[in-house]
């Protein structure tokens, strides 16, 4: 790592940090407050490729792998009410999605990057937070990969109800998905200004160094 790459790697890592603090705090009935912090993890990314590279983006995504997976290891350690503040399934899913997630979001990004500026970053982000989502709640809860960890009960998750309450009837877990995704969606908009921001000012500094 270089020092260059330093304050993608500190956002990054702080971001993943504040997710699993806060992924412990309800935000009404279907969302934690981590759903708000942990989509930007993909506007990082994405401003590391696009300022220093496919490979740049990369080193930050290893690191925030695994400052997660040091967080899952220790939520894995605290007691809350029912269990474990962080079981083996969802500490399982927490690094997957990350880890796929974010490398498709690089591939995506870079083969996007040429073509109109917010082509890249919305596209990579879409796509790699419906991936995310989709692997995170499928793994952690879905009644079909229950013997990632026997005795991990996750009855609750699988109750059947309207999704989102009044959706069509289907496992909890869908909800929790559904309204995740629709937040990191939202957010993968909203992140286009920082995101045309920063690229700005950046390629205008470089230009007066030049």
């Amino acid at each position: 790592m270089t020092r260059t790459y330093l304050p993608g790697i500190l956002a990054m890592a702080t971001i993943v940090v504040a997710s699993n603090i806060l992924v412990q705090f309800l935000f009404g009935q279907w969302l934690t407050w981590g759903a708000f912090t942990y989509p930007f993890a993909f506007l990082v990314t994405d401003l590391m490729n696009r300022i220093y590279g496919a490979n740049a983006a990369r080193r930050v995504i290893f690191v925030g792998f695994v400052v997660g997976v040091i967080c899952s290891l220790i939520g894995t350690q605290m007691q809350g009410e029912f269990g474990p503040l962080v079981t083996l399934r969802i500490a399982i899913g927490s690094g997957t999605a990350f880890l796929v997630a974010q490398l498709i979001d690089v591939s995506i990004f870079s083969a996007l990057k040429n073509d109109k500026w917010w082509r890249a970053p919305l596209a990579s982000s879409i796509i790699g937070s419906t991936v995310d989502t989709a692997l995170f709640f499928t793994i952690a809860f879905s009644a079909g990969l229950i013997f990632l960890e026997p005795s991990n009960d996750v009855n609750w998750a699988n109750e059947t109800l309207p999704v989102l309450g009044f959706g069509p009837v289907a496992p909890l877990w869908m909800s929790l998905a559904v309204a995740d995704w629709g937040v990191k969606l939202t957010l993968a908009l909203i992140a286009l200004m920082p995101f045309k921001a920063i690229t700005t000012r950046w390629y205008k500094n470089r230009e007066h160094s030049a």
